[in-house]
């Protein structure tokens, strides 16, 4: 299972880390310098919920927001009797 969201089909994004070291020059400064940029990933925030597709149960991952804005229909528990 890859890390994509079954509804909306979010997934991780490039991104960059930027390493500075220097006084900025509103603090008195000569200003920032880059000394060094490293490549990173933005994860989606994904979740395992069961719910019901076409008519059984199965898991799928979805993300928290297509969570709170009730895009999927979570499987009821069975109550004990």
């Amino acid at each position: 299972m890859s890390r994509i969201c079954a509804i909306c089909g979010k997934k991780a994004q490039a991104g960059r880390s930027i390493k500075r070291r220097g006084m900025a020059k509103k603090k008195g400064g000569v200003g920032q310098k880059i000394t060094g940029i490293t490549k990173r990933f933005f994860f989606p925030n994904l979740q395992k919920v069961k719910t019901i597709i076409d008519g059984t149960a199965k898991r799928i991952l979805v993300c928290t927001k297509c969570l709170k804005a009730g895009k999927v229909q979570k499987k009821l528990a069975r109550s004990k009797p």
